[in-house]
């Protein structure tokens, strides 16, 4: 098989996946928008700070991928059993950060204004969810450890089939009925902690039953911690983990200064930002796929093939984030009109949907090289050009133009200016990015070659 025939498998099942975890987000939308408005800009502020806390925590397991990868390459599969089993304790601290924001999120709930009349439903929405941090977490280690083996369908079946399960208990928790009453936003988050604990233990089967684990020795007995190689996940995970975070919370945390506009600019950014979530699986299947073989051809010592998958992966990315721009721009009117029955809602929905179609084109590669970088040990440089560029002119330059006033002109008071500000950012982080990305190729292919020659 090509390597472009092995990309496309695998980016394809790892899509298959995303889409399917994307369409709980999704779905939660949907039924809690024509639940009530207010349901929907609750579940608007309450994902926001859920997605902040989990997704920027989950960067730092996401960084087992490369190094796992690499293991593969060089064919050392007890030394991967071993590492999985050390990432555990990385997974204890990592739950624990996460758990306590989520439980206590007065202060940043208070820092954001967040209206009054929305505390209530928001905290207890995070209160569950808090919950559901652990299951969620240790799926992802599963899911990380298939995607460095190359194998992703056996993440992607259970992800897809829990969306039977996630659609019909939201619907069901959140309108009531059959003895319960309605519960409106919460209801999303009883939904999704059920499918985080059924998504763990059948992952936990599959480690135990399945033959394709047999050489790795994953049921060994744990070993004490080894701090060399936690030491190692905490060099590549930690900063990569902090430029996940700020690249999502970038993104995320805009709904929270947008909730002082009102319930209309809450729920019709929360139109926007799904959208742009769905759109955001495919660059980030491609990375996951494209990460996976880049690290297995630097641990195999075959930098060259290394390249050539970068290369291939930059050009593919392109052109479909080019495809799915312009299919959203067309029609931005009827897919607004998919989330909500408010004619002001859908209207400007239409207007930030027309912005999140640029800001996919920028956010498809600047996505993708940031997985590629990490193949590289490249972190810090990510994690300042993230947080100057997409909290500093991004989240507050939009913060700058909706509510003080930017450049002599006055305030906005409108939910675009923070896609126009965010839009603009990410894509001054893809330009750097790409450049970063090919130093690292051509240093690494330079190395490699003087490498040959001494010997």
């Amino acid at each position: 098989m090509t390597e472009i025939k092995t990309i496309a498998k695998h980016a394809s099942s790892v899509l298959v996946g995303q889409l399917a975890v994307m369409a709980y987000g999704v779905a939660d939308t949907v039924i809690a928008g024509r639940y009530s408005d207010a349901a929907l800009a609750s579940l608007s502020v309450g994902s926001a700070i859920y997605v902040s806390v989990f997704v920027g925590l989950l960067g730092i397991v996401m960084a087992l991928l490369p190094i796992w990868a690499e293991m593969r390459g060089a064919n050392r599969f007890e030394d991967m059993g071993k590492s999985l089993r050390q990432s555990l304790y990385l997974c204890v601290l990592i739950t624990l950060t996460g758990m306590t924001a989520l439980l206590f999120p007065g202060p940043l709930l208070r820092w954001a204004k967040v209206p009054v009349l929305m505390l209530g439903e928001v905290e207890s929405y995070l209160r569950v969810l808090a919950f559901a941090f652990a299951p969620a977490l240790l799926f992802r280690v599963y899911s990380s450890f298939n995607q460095a083996l190359g194998k992703p369908l056996l993440v992607t079946w259970l992800q897809v089939g829990a969306l039977g399960l996630k659609i019909p208990l939201s619907i069901w928790l959140v309108g009531g009925g059959a003895g319960i009453e309605p519960m409106g936003a919460v209801g999303c988050a009883w939904a999704t902690l059920v499918v985080s604990y059924t998504l763990m233990a059948l992952g936990l089967i599959m480690l135990r039953t399945q033959k394709l684990y047999t050489p790795f020795r994953i049921w060994k007995a744990m070993e004490k911690p080894d701090w060399r190689q936690i030491g190692e996940f905490a060099r590549l995970g930690i900063p990569g983990g902090l430029a996940y975070m700020v690249e999502i919370t970038s993104f995320t945390l805009m709904a929270l200064f947008i909730a002082r506009l009102g319930t209309t600019a809450s729920a019709s950014h929360q139109i926007a930002a799904s959208v742009g979530a769905i759109l955001y699986m495919v660059p980030l299947s491609m990375a996951i796929a494209c990460s996976a073989r880049v690290s297995y051809w630097l641990g195999a010592g075959h930098p060259d093939k290394a390249k050539r998958i970068v290369i291939i992966s930059l050009q593919t990315t392109m052109l479909i984030s080019l495809l799915l721009a312009a299919t959203l721009f067309i029609s931005r009117q009827t897919v607004a009109g998919l989330y909500s029955a408010s004619p002001d809602i859908v209207r400007m929905g239409a207007t930030l949907l027309a912005w999140v179609a640029l800001f996919h084109l920028a956010d498809a590669t600047q996505a993708l090289c940031s997985f590629l970088l990490r193949c590289y040990r490249i972190t810090l440089k990510p994690l300042a050009l993230y947080g100057v560029l997409l909290w500093g002119m991004g989240l507050y330059g939009g913060y700058l133009m909706a509510y003080k006033g930017l450049f002599g002109r006055p305030a906005t008071q409108a939910a675009v200016s923070f896609w126009v500000t965010s839009t603009v950012a990410l894509a001054l982080v893809a330009l750097c990015f790409l450049l970063l990305l090919w130093r690292a190729v051509v240093s690494d292919m330079n190395t490699k070659r003087s490498g040959n020659l001494a010997t």
